[in-house]
């Protein structure tokens, strides 16, 4: 058996530099046919329905968006309450501290020994 006819490395063959005027010369062709191509195709009106759609997404964003607002605003006003409700709860627990200053001070105690 004879070996195959062994080949480079890579299955490509390297090119050579492309001059850069060239290059940009190239991509401007190509985007003129793109531009000449999209001008001779019939352009469609968009359809009733597309438009409907859209209308209606954007209802919907809207009505989201707002719906969001509120929840947020309702979270944070129950938020307050709350902690106004925890603290008078602690303020009546604890007699806003008047509880501690009626208590006599431990030296006003020894002295009285």
């Amino acid at each position: 058996m004879s070996t195959p006819a062994r080949r480079s490395s890579y299955g490509y063959s390297k090119l050579d530099k492309e001059d850069p005027e060239e290059l940009m010369h190239r991509r401007a062709q190509f985007l003129i046919y793109k531009a000449l191509q999209q001008a001779d195709s019939p352009r469609r009106r968009p359809s009733f329905l597309r438009i409907r759609l859209c209308r209606l997404k954007t209802k919907i964003g809207k009505k989201l968006k707002k719906l969001r607002k509120g929840m947020l605003l309702s979270i944070s006003a129950t938020r307050v309450r709350v902690y106004r409700k925890v603290t008078s709860h602690w303020k009546r627990l604890f007699g806003n501290g008047e509880a501690i200053a009626s208590l006599p001070p431990m030296l006003a105690l020894k002295a009285r020994n």
